[in-house]
């Protein structure tokens, strides 16, 4: 392939990319905020994003060895037409239900439509496990190795105005108009997102190994990641640090509900401020990480975000919110950067899908426990205090493991990239 045939398939797959993650913000806001409309309880709320999660951690394995075994942009294909159906079938399910019940402080009175709407999304989130492991895996068949960082700092700015600038926005305006709408318009961007990626040309199907058994194959990722220390640290702090951020993420809806007063609208512009952060952080990240090298920009950056975590209780007013999302996505993108195209750079090809798989279990596996934690220590909390109060424990909570996780990491971070 010539650099001109490189540049087209990387605007295809940075298009498709950018209207599927369009469809993620959208749902980012739906889901959650659908959720909240239907109950007030914390643990409730959180279990609808705890089954978008929940794949991550039961499927991360099997997506790995089915990436390496298969074509990349094939099963990215297919995947995107499973979320197409299940979001589909959520709109249908959502306008049959209307009117919604008003929501109670316990449990449900809408059993069958929350209990529905938790099986498409475990379906939306499985597919996505499948989807984004095979499209981590087929950039570096798209782009030269020494260019990942600008690569992936350009995608991921381009997937963060669909995911949280745009799409948190234009989900919180259509769910206050048309609840089910939102649903429906996500079926047609996945649709969309289909017909980009099934022009792109090119091999994205790793070298075979000779054998067949899944346990060798998965063997070899595993043995592959224990001989490289820096790959593990990595994982374990990502994973750590997805715990605390869903921690944060979820509590956000009902903080920003119950004590700053926001709409729904207020909290889609909320998100999309934030990520106003993320996109510089992405359109600067290479040249971040070039100035301050890789070790020392994976060490700051993940001192930025237990400031952050701190921060949030104390922002009274949801512009004072939307500053500090905004400054904890931009530093979130800058650690991304590193760490993403450290990997993609250092596991071989054939290899790609099976380790990645293995290194997203650990990092974002923890995602769900996150989700959980947030409310029960919302739930925990309301016995001893006010829930004003108990609502912006999560936030606490997160900034103390976000300060433990940075002391743990400064030295082996500059050990482990000082080696390379």
């Amino acid at each position: 392939m010539n650099a001109l045939s490189d540049s087209s398939r990387l605007a295809k797959f940075t298009l498709a990319s950018g209207i599927t993650n369009l469809a993620d913000g959208i749902a980012l806001v739906v889901w959650a905020w659908l959720a909240s409309l239907l109950s007030r309880d914390p643990i409730f709320v959180a279990l609808m994003p705890v089954a978008l999660r929940l794949p991550w951690f039961l499927f991360a394995l099997p997506a790995g060895l089915v990436t390496d075994r298969t074509d990349r942009r094939r099963l990215i294909l297919a995947m995107d037409l499973v979320r197409a159906v299940a979001f589909a079938a959520a709109a249908l399910v959502v306008w049959g239900s209307m009117p919604l019940a008003p929501a109670v402080e316990n449990g449900t009175v809408m059993p069958v439509l929350f209990g529905a709407l938790l099986v498409l999304a475990l379906v939306v989130g499985t597919a996505e496990v499948f989807r984004d492991n095979a499209a981590q895996t087929m950039l570096p068949a798209i782009v030269p190795h020494n260019q990942l960082e600008r690569a992936n700092g350009r995608l991921w700015s381009v997937e963060l105005v669909g995911n949280a600038l745009l799409g948190p926005a234009l989900g919180a305006f259509l769910i206050t108009s048309i609840i089910w709408l939102p649903f429906a318009i996500n079926s047609v961007m996945f649709l969309l997102a289909v017909l980009l990626m099934s022009g792109i040309r090119g091999r994205f199907t790793p070298d075979r190994t000779d054998t067949s058994d899944w346990r060798m194959e998965l063997g070899q990722g595993l043995a592959f990641l224990r001989n490289a220390p820096l790959l593990q640290l990595l994982a374990v702090l990502t994973g750590a640090w997805n715990l605390l951020h869903q921690m944060v993420v979820i509590a956000l809806v009902l903080h920003v509900q119950e004590n700053l007063g926001l709409d729904a609208l207020g909290y889609g512009l909320v998100l999309a401020a934030g990520a106003l952060g993320g996109i510089s952080g992405g359109l600067v990240a290479d040249r971040v990480v070039k100035w301050m090298g890789q070790g020392a920009a994976a060490q700051w950056m993940t001192l930025a975000s237990a400031v952050a975590f701190i921060a949030i209780p104390f922002a009274s007013s949801g512009i004072a919110l939307a500053l500090v999302l905004a400054a904890f996505e931009f530093t979130g993108l800058i650690w991304n950067t590193v760490s993403v195209s450290y990997r993609q750079r250092i596991i071989p090809d054939e290899l790609l899908g099976r380790v990645n798989s293995i290194y997203r279990l650990l990092a974002w596996g923890m995602m769900p426990v996150g989700l959980l934690l947030s409310g029960i220590v919302v739930s925990v909390a309301q016995a001893t205090m006010t829930r004003e109060v108990a609502l912006v424990m999560p936030f606490i909570v997160a900034a103390l493991g976000g300060t433990l996780l940075t002391v743990f990491a400064w030295r082996p971070l500059e050990k482990g990239f000082s080696a390379i």
